[in-house]
């Protein structure tokens, strides 16, 4: 069984506390053994699957593989095309350049329910949309990548991973991938 979840804006990607404020896994109700394939960071929101075979995360998870995940992230001031080309190519992180990602202005910008908490205002900085497409999965890579070339990370949505999409998914729920979904899996070579 594999399950996609609408994980929110200060949720662990873990069962157990943390000790922080943020709240686990174990608030929304998921079946016994599944345990989350990946992670998101508990500021970052959006598609998070869990399952209860091992086999899911051997796949989804493997550097081998390169599943793509896709991100639509808020960022401070319109990237130009030279930030963008900049996203594509690589940006280098701890001495080592990201692979090759997909990275394009929204046009129209996506109207995505409010946060809670509200992402910071600022009247004379006006933010957009982005869409990042990583096959990678190093530490807090979304954000310190826009970052690099000059547009921080105000809001970070998964909204794919691999033929899997969020869709419609409301906020803290969760459902059973469907068969056509398990088959695009398997389709890209998982």
């Amino acid at each position: 069984m594999i399950l996609a979840f609408h994980k929110p804006y200060g949720v662990l990607s873990q069962f157990t506390p943390d000790g922080s404020a943020n709240r686990p896994l174990a608030e929304f109700g998921f079946p016994k053994g599944v345990y989350p394939i990946g992670r998101l960071d508990a500021d970052s929101e959006g598609l998070l699957l869990l399952s209860d075979e091992a086999r899911w995360n051997l796949r989804l998870l493997s550097p081998a593989n390169h599943v793509e995940k896709t991100y639509h992230v808020l960022v401070e001031r319109l990237p130009d095309e030279s930030a963008l080309r900049q996203l594509r190519d690589g940006v280098v992180l701890d001495g080592k350049a990201t692979l090759p990602a997909g990275a394009r202005f929204l046009d129209p910008q996506p109207e995505f329910p409010p946060r809670d908490p509200p992402v910071r205002f600022r009247k004379n900085v006006q933010d957009f949309w982005i869409e990042l497409r990583l096959r990678e999965g190093r530490n807090r890579q979304v954000r310190r990548m826009t970052a690099a070339v000059g547009h921080p990370t105000l809001r970070l949505i998964r909204v794919a991973i691999g033929g899997v999409r969020l869709g419609s998914l409301a906020c803290g729920s969760w459902r059973e991938l469907t068969s056509e979904e398990l088959h695009r899996l398997a389709a890209n070579g998982l």
